[in-house]
Order: C-alpha cells, then structure tokens, then sequence
C-alpha cells in the first residue's frame, strides 16, 4: 500500500512516498522524498493514502538534520532503479556530512569510465530520495554547483546547512 505525506522544511514542502509492507522494521520505508518544482518528482496518486503518522519517524530526522543536530540519516528506504543507478546511489550514501565530491569521482567509486561521467550525472539526477541520499553533496570538477533535480539555490541551501564553503 503507498502512503504520502507533506511537511514543510526550509525548503519548501517535502513530499514523503512510501509503502508499508517494504520494511523490516515494522514502520513505512520511504520510496521517494520530493519537493515542488523537482525534476522528475514524486506526484499524488489517486490510490494513494494520506498518512502522516507513517512518517512520524522520518519527519523527526528531517526535522534534526534541517535544525542542524542529525549528520546521518537512519531510514528504511525501498527504490527502483537500474543496476547502475543502484551503484551510483549507494556511492552517494558514503559522502560524509558536510564534504563534497565531484561527479568525476563518483565514477572511479563503482569503478566506472571517465567516459560514464554523463551516466553517473543521470543517475544522480534521478536519485529518487532528495535530502536523504546526498547529491547534494556532488559537485563539478572546478568546484561549481551543477545538476540539482530542486534547483541550485535549494542545492547550494543543503550546502550552506552542512556548513560546505562555496
């Protein structure tokens, strides 16, 4: 069963997916976490359940990383996805709060081609779990904010909160 919620963060509100019966934990694991305006984002389903109390853990990790006290992310999480796209994300999980790494980078870590770099930017940019599994955290090469599915300024937000020099 899909379950939704929003809840509001300072950037904007989120939208939390998830599917009850996917967690061995008992509680919801989340799918997908979008915001408004995203590339390819999350989008309300007629068949869909409303349910906030799902969320009630995942909104109080939320709530402790945009206030600043919660580096790393405790969530049960399901998603789709390629192969590839699985190895790229799993790379992303190992970028450590308030570091960056480049795109270039990401591809040497799942051992893919300079030549993948375009792959590795795709996959990033379909990460279905916004904030949670950090792309944020990549950057271009020369250190400039490239590729956010939310926007740069909602990028360089996450940046500016993990305390990352520009």
């Amino acid at each position: 069963m899909t379950v939704y919620t929003t809840i509001d963060s300072p950037l904007g509100e989120l939208l939390l997916v998830g599917d009850e019966s996917a967690t061995a934990r008992g509680g919801t694991a989340l799918a997908s976490l979008s915001m408004p305006g995203q590339k390819h984002g999350a989008v309300v389903q007629d068949n869909w359940i409303e349910d906030a109390q799902a969320f009630a853990e995942i909104a109080a990790q939320l709530r402790s990383y945009f206030d600043g006290t919660l580096t790393h992310f405790d969530i049960e999480y399901v998603t789709g996805g390629s192969d590839f796209q699985q190895r790229v994300w799993k790379a992303l999980e190992t970028i450590p709060y308030g570091a960056t790494t480049s795109y270039g980078e990401i591809a040497a870590r799942i051992g893919a081609s300079r030549a993948a770099v375009r792959a590795v930017g795709t996959a990033i940019g379909s990460n279905p779990l916004l904030v949670v599994r950090p792309c944020h955290r990549v950057i271009g090469a020369n250190g400039a904010l490239t590729g956010y599915a939310a926007g740069l300024e909602r990028k360089r937000q996450l940046l500016d909160l993990e305390n990352v020099g520009s």
